[in-house]
């Protein structure tokens, strides 16, 4: 790969696929929209800045179409007064007021005077401005507003810093008083525009500002409207009106919520926590043919991931499973058909990762369609049968039961590459991912020494996912009526769980191996995988308690969550990606299966560890991941440079640490929803769950702490 651009830090030096780090999340303030394809970052002022910023932009389909649109007003930047994303998620709020501007075209404007209101959102691939604007003087003003825009139609991959080998070719065009094109024809022969239209009219402008002079008297104000919209080959130009766009989206929020279940605790700090992460989680989720699909990240992966789908769909099964079924229903639909070694993808093989961007287009990158993931495919069949325990949905079943038995296939007749009994990666694609489980960095996998796994590689944590997917492709075949498929299923399950614990465990460290290399040596490593196999349930009873002993220890559990490894292990870096920082969607799995095996004090600590956390963060949003530093009194957890802030399966944690302190779980084919020894921590004296639907009814229920 070509090397770094001058001047830019790398964040994983060997992996192709590297995010790098100019600047760091953690030293800004951003606000973040999202719509369907189409999602913003702006700094607090709601300017996409050029320089220092890079990922700042109006991105759509994995394209920059803005990457500079800033407010002066006579030339300068607004003072800001407040700044506020609505607590739906979809609506960013903005109030500045001029600085003193003594060259103001009718005398000194002293600051303070005017109050400017930017209320921002996007819809259908467009962006939506209205600026508001008040005289709060006692004498009449005037002033020039100048909106400064530019679009670079830079592909996501080469904002992340993968550069790419050329470039296509811009242009700008003028259509009337009101509106300018900035237009784009990429290398891979798709035109990309974005239509800016300005109301009122611009008095001046060239192509790249517009100002407008605006007088108004004391007490008196207006509004200028801008839209900016995203056009892909021959889409139209014309997006909806601002009040009609306005509308609809609301209309859209409240019915995408309808038949989610509503949680409310007396902890209104948890409750903050609980209903950012939820509106977090609805603006990630996006309308496809097959239903709703929660998009991974923003800004790196704001796209399909059928790992990130499956554990968000499953972190949100007991409160919304209409995810879940738009997940599976999407990648049974993608499930792959044919040997394309290039794509790392084999007949059965659930999907990795869908790329649309000019750089995917070309190939310069292998995601247009990867599938490059050993875990999707159990996780697939996984979560199909914990939707079906969840929702008694017969008819869904059997539209996915071709693909669970597809994937099935797969799993006997591609996962097992060197005959071992366990279900191992190795890329064939010479640009694809090294290591394809969740922990994909090119030195996650790694021996005691350091060293690094060679593959094929068969990590802890996936065997665990074939195991609970045997387990829930026999209770699936049954209720398909193919009885042998299931006593099949349920033997070969029984055989992997035997094979596992005696080839696994590691004595000496008193945990699963991380991984079994190509060699047949065991990753005797510390790692957050081993967890993975207490919520599965392939972990015996005994090696569960020492497991989750050693995961609550002080060399894993930070204060703020368990780390990725622990701080005794050899590669152990708490700023690393992988290896030693905390993440969320690990935390919550493993607390679940804590939870599973009865251990709720360890699901508590937990889920108080995470929760703490979200106290010092900004709009009590957990991050993609954050550094695995010990907790200090009166500090808060160390961001990771530039982790993706919303993280659908981030925002999902806080829903499977609930469940797993309740210990709740489903039976809808008999309509009975269980709950097992539930446990609440101090801080929550009392949690109400409303509109709780279970097999064509709902229902309410409290739960209050009692000494």
């Amino acid at each position: 790969m070509e090397a770094p651009r001058p001047n830019q830090s790398v964040i994983r030096l060997h992996d192709r696929y590297y995010v790098l780090a100019d600047s760091s999340v953690a030293d800004q303030t951003r606000r973040v929209l999202k719509h369907a394809d189409t999602f913003l970052i702006t700094d607090r002022h709601g300017d996409i800045r050029p320089l220092g910023f890079e990922d700042h932009g109006l991105f759509h389909q994995e394209s920059r179409f803005l990457s500079r649109l800033t407010l002066r007003l006579q030339g300068r930047s607004p003072l800001l007064l407040s700044s506020t994303v609505t607590e739906d998620n979809h609506f960013l709020v903005v109030g500045l007021t001029n600085p003193d501007c003594p060259e103001a075209p009718e005398g000194p404007l002293k600051h303070g005077t005017l109050y400017l209101e930017r209320f921002i959102f996007l819809y259908e691939g467009a962006y939506y401005e209205r600026l508001l604007t008040v005289n709060y003087g006692l004498e009449p003003v005037t002033f020039e507003l100048t909106y400064e825009y530019d679009a670079d139609f830079a592909d996501i991959f080469e904002v992340r810093g993968v550069r790419p080998p050329e470039r296509g070719e811009r242009y700008v065009a003028r259509v009337g008083e009101d509106m300018r094109v900035l237009g784009y024809h990429g290398c891979d022969g798709v035109e990309r525009r974005t239509v800016l239209r300005f109301t009122p009219h611009p008095e001046q402008g060239d192509d790249r500002q517009v100002t407008h002079r605006v007088r108004l008297k004391p007490h008196q104000r207006t509004e200028l409207h801008l839209v900016a919209a995203c056009r892909i080959g021959d889409a139209a130009p014309v997006a909806a009106s601002f009040a009609e766009a306005r509308t609809t989206l609301r209309t859209e929020v409240r019915r995408r919520r309808e038949h989610a279940c509503h949680i409310e605790t007396t902890n209104e700090q948890f409750n903050d926590w609980v209903n950012r992460s939820s509106a977090d989680l609805y603006m990630m989720l996006t309308e496809t043919p097959y239903g709703v699909y929660p998009y991974a990240g923003i800004p790196w992966y704001s796209t399909i991931f059928g790992r990130d789908g499956l554990i968000t769909a499953l972190e949100m099964l007991w409160v919304d499973p209409e995810i879940a079924r738009g997940v599976l229903r999407y990648l049974a639909a993608h499930q792959a058909t044919a040997l394309d070694p290039e794509r790392d993808a084999e007949p059965g093989k659930v999907l990795h990762e869908v790329r649309r961007g000019e750089m995917a287009n070309m190939g310069w990158v292998p995601f247009g369609r990867y599938y490059g993931t050993v875990d999707a495919t159990p996780l697939f069949i996984m979560v199909a049968g914990w939707y079906y325990e969840r929702t008694a949905d017969l008819d869904t079943m059997r539209e996915l039961w071709p693909a669970v038995k597809a994937a099935l296939t797969w799993i006997e007749e591609y996962g097992d590459c060197n005959d071992d009994g366990f279900l191992e990666y190795a890329c064939q694609s010479p640009t694809g991912l090294t290591n394809q489980g969740w922990k994909d960095s090119f030195d996650s996998v790694f021996h005691a020494d350091g060293r690094l796994a060679t593959p094929p590689i068969a990590l802890c944590e996936v065997q665990g996912y074939v195991y609970q997917a045997r387990l829930q492709a026999a209770r699936l075949a049954e209720l398909m009526g193919e009885t042998r498929l299931a006593e099949r299923q349920r033997e070969r399950a029984a055989e992997l769980r035997s094979r596992f614990l005696s080839t696994f465990w590691c004595e000496y460290i008193g945990t699963y191996a991380l991984a079994i290399d190509g060699t047949g040596q065991p990753c005797r490593v510390r790692s957050s995988n081993a967890g993975h196999t207490l919520f599965t349930g392939i972990a015996d009873a005994e090696h569960a308690r020492r497991l989750v002993d050693s995961l609550t220890d002080q060399s894993f559990h930070s204060g703020w969550g368990i780390r990725t490894v622990a701080g005794s292990q050899a590669r152990y870096n708490p700023m690393s990606y992988h290896n030693g920082s905390v993440w969320p969607h690990d935390n919550a799995l493993i607390a679940w299966g804590m939870s599973r095996y009865g251990f709720r004090e360890a699901a508590v600590k937990v889920m108080t560890g995470l929760f703490d956390a979200s106290l010092f963060l900004e709009l009590h949003r957990l991050p993609e991941l954050f550094c695995g530093f010990p907790r200090r009194r009166g500090e808060g957890p160390t961001l990771y440079p530039v982790a993706c802030d919303p993280q659908a399966w981030a925002s999902g944690a806080v829903f499977l640490l609930l469940q797993a302190c309740l210990g709740m779980s489903f039976d809808a084919p008999n309509k009975r929803v269980l709950f097992n020894r539930p446990l609440l921590p101090a801080y929550l004296e009392e949690v109400t769950i409303r509109n709780l639907h279970v097999a064509g009814g709902a229902l309410d229920i409290s739960f209050r702490r009692h000494a």
